[in-house]
Formats: C-alpha cells, structure tokens, sequence
C-alpha cells in the first residue's frame, strides 16, 4: 500500500486521538488544581502546633507520597479494573482524568504549600488590620501573588500532564497512542504512524508552551509595573 495514499486516513484516525488526549489533559488540570489548592490551604490551615494539624498534616504528607512512589499506570489500573471489579464501573476516560489529575493534585499541593510559605506574613497581617475578612486576604492578596510564584511549575506540569495522557491507552481510552497502536496493526507503517504521533503530540505542546510563557511573562510584567 501508497504511503501517500493512507497518510490522511492515520492523520485523521490520530487526531481524533488527539481531541480525547486535550479532553483528558484539561479534565486532569483541573482536577489538579482543584486538588493541590484545596490541599495546600488544609495543610497552610493547620500549620499550627494543636494534635488536630499535625494528624491533619501527616494525612496529607502520607497520601503525597503515596502518589508520588506508585506508578501512575497502577493508579489508572486500580480506577478502572479495581473499582469495577467492586460494580463501580468509569469509562476509560473518566477513570484517566481521575487518576492523573489525583496524582497532579499531590504534585501541586507541595508547589502551593511552598508557594504560600514565601509570602511575608506581615502581608497577611496588614491585610487584616485594613479590616479584609481571612477569605477575602486570601483570595484578593494572598492567591494572586502564589500564582505568580508558582506558574513556571505550573506550566511544566501542564506540558509534562499532556504527554502523560498517553498511558491512558492501557486502559483503552481512545487516545493517541491507542489509535497509534491499532493503526499499526492494521496497516503495518510502523515508521509512519509513530512520526505521525511524535509529530502531533509536538503540534499541541509547541503552542501550549508558547501560550503558558506568554502568560507567565504578563503576570511578571504587571508584577514589575505594580512595584513601586
């Protein structure tokens, strides 16, 4: 069979792998996000000496490394097969944003957590004092300035989340490397089809780089402008 003549039809078929891998990779994020955020307050909540925060604290210090020493594909394996097995029963794409974007929560809560430490406490103290209530000095002054600190990390995190969609094909959710897969099987360009993945997996992190750094670059200029 003509290279040429079953080109288009692998582009398609992987793009349509491509859509599902965007899908899950967003779903993650922001499972992620959600996650590490509400996990770093918990941890920042509790930073004081009472029996209650330290339990609270070694909970969450436990469960980040529970997520950072088993595999990530153990994690999907477990989502998929394991709850099913118990009758609850997720889709292969459910069960992927569930379990990366479980992982990624543990990853950011220690980004936050690091993040929100680096703020000068008196910050929080003047914002009181001016009579904010603690929602709002942490939403109007404390949030903007961790998400400054934290969006180098943040950005590579979202890159390295795209590229981890492709361990969601073991679970048969219909991605990249799962069309990738079959593709070769019926058609035998094994060369062509993997350069085909390698290169739409490049024409997605390209530009969702470029776009992470120009906003990086925006939240640095108009911290530098707001500097007196």
């Amino acid at each position: 069979m003509n290279t040429l003549d079953v080109l288009p039809s692998i582009l398609a078929t992987l793009a349509a792998g491509a859509w599902t891998a965007a899908r899950i990779a967003a779903g993650a994020l922001l499972i992620a996000l959600a996650g590490g955020l509400a996990l770093a307050l918990l941890v920042h909540a509790s930073s004081g000496g009472s029996p209650a925060g330290r339990l609270l604290r070694g909970l969450i210090a436990a469960l980040i490394e529970w997520a950072r020493n088993v595999p990530a594909l153990a994690h999907l394996f477990l989502l998929y097969f394991g709850l099913a097995s118990v009758g609850l029963r997720l889709s292969p794409i459910s069960a992927a944003m569930l379990g990366l974007g479980g992982i990624g929560a543990a990853t950011l809560c220690d980004v936050f957590v690091a993040a929100l430490k680096s703020l000068h406490v008196g910050q929080r103290e003047a914002a009181l004092a001016a009579g904010l209530t603690p929602w709002q000095t942490l939403r109007f002054v404390l949030l903007p300035q961790m998400l400054r600190l934290v969006m180098p990390a943040l950005a590579n995190f979202a890159s390295q989340l795209l590229k981890d969609t492709s361990l969601a094909s073991a679970i048969a959710a219909p991605e990249i490397m799962f069309f990738a897969r079959q593709l070769v099987t019926s058609t035998f360009q094994t060369p062509l089809i993997y350069a085909s993945a390698l290169a739409l997996y490049a024409a997605m992190l390209l530009p969702l780089g470029w776009a992470l750094s120009r906003f990086e670059t925006r939240l640095t200029r108009g911290r530098l402008e707001a500097t007196p």
